[in-house]
C-alpha cells in the first residue's frame, strides 16, 4: 500500500462514519483507546484479521485483544466464571481484558484467537472507541496500532511512523490517557499480563488474590512474547547513573536525566510517559539506562514492559 493512501481521520460523525465503512469491508483502521492506538479489523473475518497480521508482521500464534461495545455482547461471545464476572462489571469500560472459554457459535474467527478455545475481550473506556464499535457494529479485533514487538503507540503521530502505507485509515484522537496496555486476567483468577488497571485494585474487589502465569514460548494473551515493546537499542534496567554513550531515562528526582517518565516519581504519569520515552529512544539510536521503578501498583506493569523491551531480540 502507498503511504499517502493511508487517510488521516478526525473524530466527527464524518470521520468515524469512514472508519466503520472502512472496516466494515475489511479494512484496517487504527483508533484510539483509553490505554494505546488499537489496529482494528472485524474480528469476524478471517480475511481482515490476516491482514492485521501482515501489518504488523506478527507471529500468527500470538492472539488478538477483541473489543467489544458493552458487557451484554461479550455474554454472547465467552462464558463467564463468577469472579470474572465481578471483574466486568466492576471494571468495564476500562483496561481490563478478560481470557474466557468461547462460547459454541460465537462469531470470532479462530486467527483471531489463535486457535485457542479462549477468546481475549475487553470493552474500551474511550468516546471515540465506543462511538466506533457501536457504528461498524461488529466486534472489532484491535491489537496495538504499532510493528510487533516495537513501542506501543500513544499518538495518532505514532501510528504513523510505523504503519503508515500498511493500513488504511488513522483515527487521530490525540493522545491515550492511561499509555499502558490493558492488564490480562484469566479465570482462577490468573494475571497473564500486568497494565493499566493495578493487581491491587482488582484484589480489592474480588477479595482474593490473583496468581501469575507468563510463558513466553505459549503465549495465551497478547504481550507474553518475552521480546517486545523493544525500541531497538538496548537498555540497561535499574541503572543509578549513565555510563558512556547512554541516554539516561530517570524516574523522580534523578540528576542529568536525559529524559524523565516522573520527575516526582508518581507511577500514573511514568505510565503514561514511558512508550513515549521508549519511542524518543528509538529515534536517539543510542543505549539507555533507566532508573529503579518501584514493583508495586502501576509499576508492576511498567517494569514488565521495560524487561520486555530489554530482552534479546530472539
Amino acid at each position: 500500500m502507498d503511504e499517502s493512501l493511508t487517510e488521516i481521520l478526525a473524530i466527527d460523525d464524518a470521520g468515524l462514519a469512514r472508519a466503520a465503512a472502512i472496516l466494515q469491508n475489511g479494512g484496517l483502521v487504527a483508533f484510539p483507546t483509553e490505554t494505546v492506538y488499537g489496529l482494528g479489523a472485524d474480528a469476524t473475518s478471517g480475511a481482515a484479521v490476516a491482514r492485521v497480521f501482515e501489518a504488523k508482521r506478527r507471529p500468527a500464534f500470538n492472539p488478538l485483544i477483541v473489543h467489544l461495545r458493552d458487557l451484554s455482547h461479550a455474554r454472547r461471545l465467552v462464558r463467564f466464571d463468577p469472579v470474572s464476572e465481578r471483574l466486568a462489571e466492576s471494571f468495564w469500560p476500562g483496561a481490563l481484558t478478560l481470557v474466557l472459554p468461547k462460547l459454541g457459535g460465537a462469531d470470532i474467527d479462530p486467527l483471531a484467537t489463535a486457535g485457542l478455545d479462549s477468546i481475549a475481550v475487553r470493552v474500551p473506556d474511550h468516546p471515540v472507541a465506543l462511538r466506533l464499535l457501536a457504528k461498524t457494529g461488529r466486534p472489532i479485533a484491535a491489537p496495538s496500532a504499532n510493528p510487533s514487538g516495537k513501542v506501543s503507540p500513544t499518538t495518532a503521530g505514532h501510528v504513523a511512523a510505523g504503519l503508515s502505507g500498511r493500513i488504511d485509515a488513522i483515527l487521530d484522537g490525540g493522545h491515550c490517557a492511561i499509555g499502558l496496555e490493558s492488564t490480562i486476567v484469566a479465570p482462577g483468577p490468573v494475571l497473564l499480563r500486568p497494565g493499566g488497571l493495578t493487581v491491587e485494585e482488582m484484589e480489592a474487589r474480588i477479595g482474593a488474590r490473583l496468581s501469575v502465569r507468563d510463558d513466553p514460548d505459549m503465549p495465551n494473551a497478547p504481550g507474553q512474547i518475552a521480546s517486545h515493546y523493544s525500541p531497538g537499542v538496548p537498555l540497561r534496567l535499574n541503572a543509578s547513573c549513565r555510563r558512556s554513550g547512554e541516554v539516561l531515562v530517570g524516574f523522580g528526582p534523578v540528576t542529568n536525566a536525559d529524559l524523565s517518565l516522573s520527575p516526582s516519581g508518581n507511577l500514573v504519569e511514568a505510565a503514561a510517559n514511558l512508550f513515549r520515552c521508549l519511542q524518543a529512544l528509538d529515534t536517539r539510536g543510542r543505549a539507555a539506562a533507566v532508573s529503579p521503578i518501584p514493583e508495586t501498583g502501576l509499576g508492576r506493569a511498567i517494569n514488565d514492559r521495560l524487561r520486555r523491551a530489554a530482552a534479546p531480540l530472539t
